[in-house]
């Protein structure tokens, strides 16, 4: 690992012994408890984008749930989100290593049980145990601030944010390679066969902090905020299907409202509040917070919203799929030999999007920019925030995302799959300086012993801000379907096309993602905190 300047000496307050190691540690034993910290926590990274890619493809199986298969990301927000607050406290009782190695444990039953079912519910029951992963991400920022040397942490947090980049450059193409020469079910094999071998990688390699915070978990307030969210998603996602205004339809919105707002009430009468509102409270971690939550829904859609579009076939090609079904079906029913010249097909509303790519021709064309940008960038945003802090990152994060989502709302009715491979390389610089930002912001924010709570409130943060965001997508999908208008010797049918959906519904994503992200800039533009150089966790009194 190259050397780093020091960081600037500042006044600070008492540090507990988090068994950090030394200053004069070998580089290359800094760098081995780096990476295979970042390669077991990147389970969760891996996870999200190659399911994210591969929604399209898993729909072959689970083709009845319709825009529902956005579930599939969505429930791992909602999970993490509940689970993160409770095991980032744990991981201050009883240690942040044996934390990490029991999600890891449960990531694995998840995707093993993905591995084997054909049943939607028993699917996303497996999604749910993989995003225990979600804290891994989380706990690694403690687990740095805690072992290694005060150098070089911003650097090592810029490569826990360059290793989500990784991921999306690896992520989809080993998808792709999976799932276009066997089936989905692939892709959680080789998951679960990864998380194995980190595990054990990161046993034997990685020390555990000796930071111990004597503290009682009750986890009621985040619990009602978790299930509060899940039913307001659900009111969110069904509405179109349900109708808006219907009183039971209504009794989801209603009930998730009422629990969300019981959350700070619950929080702030606990003894042991997962999420301590004092801490909210604070510019510094407040505002981070609500930064993240603003600016991280686009990093979820963005990616999600592109791998369908690209993967669905365009008009011609859908076009003439339905007419060979048609012609086959004909044949297989009445023995009829049916020319393709006498079925008629007409799309409405109509879509300009779509190139018919495999997820490895996905992963070849479009991800493959955003990975490379993400790996190169994560680690520069390190070194950048250590100079100038990590509130320009921030704003610089916002910018690009927000300009990548408008762009593409504007480039669908001018459809190119160049076009978006540019935005996608372009996005993978916006979302390494959002994490980043994200991470350094809360750890120089933060005292050592209040590191595992604010760490988990950003783990919640990011997964409703990611779940809300999917939500939202799957949304618009629903109220925007996609009909083919069938003729055939004088007879006509209305067929639905599942999974397929109308420009208006990726368009009205776009703006709204990029709608938040304005309010995440307006935040980074006017906060105090992050105005200096990172100061690699040493908080001044």
């Amino acid at each position: 690992m190259a050397a780093v300047p020091t960081v600037p000496q500042v006044q600070t307050v008492d540090q507990p012994d988090t068994g950090r190691l030394p200053d004069d540690t070998p580089r290359g034993r800094i760098l081995a408890i780096v990476v295979a910290m970042v390669l077991l926590s990147e389970v969760t990274a891996f996870q999200l984008t190659m399911v994210g890619a591969s929604l399209q493809k898993i729909t072959t199986t689970f083709s009845h749930v319709g825009a529902d298969i956005n579930w599939a990301v969505i429930i791992s927000g909602i999970v993490g989100a509940a689970t993160t607050p409770i095991l980032g406290k744990l991981s201050d009782v009883w240690g942040k290593k044996r934390i990490f190695l029991v999600c890891g444990i449960f990531f694995l039953v998840g995707c093993l049980l993905d591995a084997i079912t054909s049943n939607w519910w028993v699917f996303l029951a497996g999604r749910g145990l993989q995003a225990f992963t979600v804290v891994m991400m989380v706990i690694s920022y403690g687990l740095i601030r805690d072992l290694l040397p005060r150098n070089y942490i911003p650097v090592a947090l810029g490569v826990v944010a360059g290793g989500v980049g990784f991921s999306s450059l690896i992520g989809p193409v080993v998808a792709g390679l999976l799932v276009d020469n066997f089936d989905w079910r692939a892709m959680f094999w080789f998951l679960a066969g990864y998380a194995v071998v980190t595990m054990v990688a990161f046993l034997l390699i990685v020390p555990e902090s000796k930071l111990r915070v004597r503290q009682r978990i009750r986890p009621f307030g985040i619990l009602a905020l978790s299930v509060g969210t899940l039913l307001v998603l659900i009111y969110v996602d069904k509405g179109q299907d349900w109708g808006w205004g219907k009183p039971a339809t209504l009794a989801w919105l209603i009930a998730g409202l009422i629990l969300v707002a019981a959350f700070p009430l619950i929080e702030s009468r606990s003894s042991a509040p997962i999420m301590d509102m004092k801490l909210l409270r604070s510019p510094k971690v407040g505002l981070t917070l609500l930064l993240m939550f603003f600016g991280g829904a686009v990093l979820a859609v963005n990616p999600t919203a592109t791998g369908y579009m690209t993967q669905t076939p365009d008009q011609d090609g859908l076009k003439q799929t339905i007419v060979a079904q048609i012609v086959a079906q004909a044949h297989q029913t009445a023995g009829v030999t049916l020319p393709a010249s006498a079925v008629h097909v007409t799309l409405h509303p109509g879509y300009h999007y779509g190139n018919g790519f495999t997820l490895l021709g996905f992963a070849l064309h479009i991800t493959i920019m955003t990975g490379i940008a993400g790996l190169v960038f994560g680690v520069i945003g390190g070194m950048l925030a250590r100079r100038i802090g990590a509130r320009i990152l921030a704003i610089v994060a916002c910018v690009i995302t927000g300009a990548v989502a408008a762009g593409s709302a504007v480039a669908i009715t001018h459809y190119s799959w160049v076009t978006f491979a540019i935005l996608a390389g372009v996005f993978g610089i916006g979302f390494a300086f959002f994490y980043t930002a994200g991470s350094v912001l809360i750890v120089d924010g933060l005292p050592a012993d209040q590191q595992g709570i604010g760490s988990g409130m950003l783990g919640v943060t990011m997964g409703l801000s990611s779940a809300i965001g999917t939500a939202i997508l799957a949304a618009f999908q629903s109220a925007n379907p996609l009909t083919a208008h069938i003729e055939v010797m004088g007879r006509t049918i209305d067929q639905p096309i599942p999974q397929v959906f109308g420009d208006r519904g990726y368009t009205l994503s776009f703006w709204f993602m990029a709608a938040t992200v304005v309010v995440a800039l307006l935040i980074a533009v006017f906060m105090r905190h992050g105005r200096r150089p990172s100061t690699a966790g040493i908080i001044v009194p």
